[in-house]
């Protein structure tokens, strides 16, 4: 984010907004290899940079918050 001067102002609590897929699937509490193979299924929204993929926290929050409120859990 930037502030009317150019710079580049950063996050109020100075925390990633991004988390590895690594990370996802530990939060998830499934598999590395599962979490790949749903983010290049879209079933976990993901950033690509290159080969670097990130996946918003605020994303995995919502995938979470929506498995709670359904009896099937994440979808696959």
């Amino acid at each position: 984010m930037r502030s009317g001067g150019g710079e580049l102002v950063p996050n109020q609590k100075n925390e990633c907004l991004t988390v590895s897929v690594e990370t996802a699937a530990k939060w998830l509490g499934i598999s590395r290899g599962l979490a790949y193979s749903m983010v290049h299924q879209k079933k976990i929204p993901a950033l690509r940079f290159n080969r670097c993929i990130r996946i918003p926290k605020f994303a995995l929050e919502k995938l979470l918050a929506e498995a709670g409120n359904k009896t099937g859990g994440i979808p696959s």
